[in-house]
């Protein structure tokens, strides 16, 4: 396989759900019909007028699209390097770009005729999206969250249950996002013949990698066009993003995947910076090979195979995975990927809160500390664009404890 130009990357993978060697359809055998009819009706809607005249008045009523694109000319003066910009996605209906990915799976529910819709989360915001699109649309909605996310995000599990969604604590393993994964594919397991899915980033088995991204290449595909608007084409420009899952990073990223002026660093969650082998950068580390939620990708592994525990202050990049998207474009070498420690992205929330006023959620605050690394070396006509995917608001406990804030 090869890049192919104009073509998302999202709908380049061969007739078996595979990017080169990742990806695939990894479901235990009840699940591989539903998984191919959900595949078929999406297929379908993508290309229908009615879906897509409702999915773009969504987008600008409900999401409140577009969401900005500007320079941080403090940011800039105080690094000294190359000219920031931010593509300022936290401003979605909210408070971050999860809503992109959950308004597709609940509107193609909603054409189909089901009336419920399960998901998991992590930092809670993918949960968050998934009740505020289903409570938009008449659906019923089931989340479930790992027991440690439901105790250190309760501002986004009140969030969810005042939409009317039930959220399900799971307390097998790690009691986090890898966790209330698993726990949606059983239950859909169970229920798939009345029951919608919503897999809340771009990872597990091709047709859920497909259709997040294909609700978060809208994030690009937005900035193709402010970028020209504002310097009158695709600039020169490095990329930088979050990566957990990696659905708000790819939806940054998609539309310059073939542009060759434009390069893409990728900042997943070193954990804590006493500890080398805590972390959730599977990419950074050079994670083996292994099938995890129905896909093959790099994930973070024993030397028998068994998926290992990981560690991260970001509860939304907390994942011992990665989407095989990105996989593949580590393997292209297309993308450049890094991670930064608990203690680098409380930093980068630090510097972006006080030089200009933007708070934003631990996730980003890690491509935040990446910025604050490259751009003293880069020269001032260079441009570095950054992503802000998500807000303070659920975070906030959080960072008050490590900052030594007293609420």
């Amino acid at each position: 396989m090869s890049i192919k130009k104009g073509v998302p990357l999202y709908d380049q993978a061969d007739e078996n759900g595979f990017w080169g060697k990742f990806g695939g359809n990894y479901l235990p055998e009840p699940l591989l019909k539903p998984a191919d009819d959900l595949h078929a009706a999406f297929q379908e809607l993508r290309h229908d007028k009615d879906f897509l005249k409702d999915l773009e008045k969504l987008r600008s009523e409900y999401i409140g699209r577009p969401t900005p694109f500007f320079k941080l000319e403090n940011l800039t003066k105080e690094l000294g390097g190359a000219e920031i910009w931010i593509k300022h996605e936290a401003q979605c209906h909210g408070d971050s770009h999860k809503l992109n990915g959950a308004i597709i799976s609940c509107l193609i529910a909603k054409y189909r005729g089901q009336t419920e819709i399960i998901g998991d989360t992590g930092a809670g915001m993918a949960g968050t999206g998934l009740a505020m699109a289903a409570s938009r649309l008449g659906l019923k909605s089931r989340v479930f969250m790992g027991k440690v996310d439901y105790e250190r995000q309760k501002l986004n599990v009140m969030r969810m249950k005042t939409l009317g969604c039930e959220v399900v604590p799971v307390t097998s393993g790690s009691q986090t996002l890898v966790e209330a994964v698993s726990e949606t594919m059983r239950y859909w397991l169970a229920n798939c013949d009345t029951t919608a899915i919503c897999v809340g980033s771009i990872v597990g088995a091709s047709v859920f990698v497909k259709l997040c991204a294909f609700g978060q290449h809208v994030i690009s595909r937005e900035m193709s066009s402010q970028m020209i608007n504002i310097f009158g084409e695709i600039p020169k420009a490095t990329l930088v993003a979050a990566v957990g899952g990696g659905s708000s990073s790819f939806g940054f990223f998609c539309d310059f995947i073939d542009h060759d002026q434009i390069s893409m660093r990728g900042v997943e969650a070193g954990g804590p910076e006493n500890d080398d082998k805590l972390h959730a950068a599977p990419l950074t580390n050079d994670s083996p090979i292994g099938i995890l939620h129905g896909a093959k990708q790099y994930v973070i592994q024993s030397p028998d195979g068994q998926i290992q525990e990981t560690s991260s202050i970001a509860a939304g990049l907390d994942y011992p995975g990665v989407s095989p998207m990105h996989c593949y474009l580590k393997d292209e070498g297309r993308v450049t990927y890094t991670s930064a420690s608990d203690e680098e992205a409380v930093k980068g929330f630090e510097i972006l809160a006080k030089t200009e006023g933007i708070q934003c959620s631990i996730e980003p605050a890690h491509a935040i500390a990446d910025i604050c690394r490259i751009a003293p070396k880069m020269g001032k006509d260079e441009k570095i664009i950054g992503l802000v995917c998500g807000t303070l608001s659920k975070d906030a406990p959080l960072l008050a404890q490590r900052l030594n804030i007293e609420l």
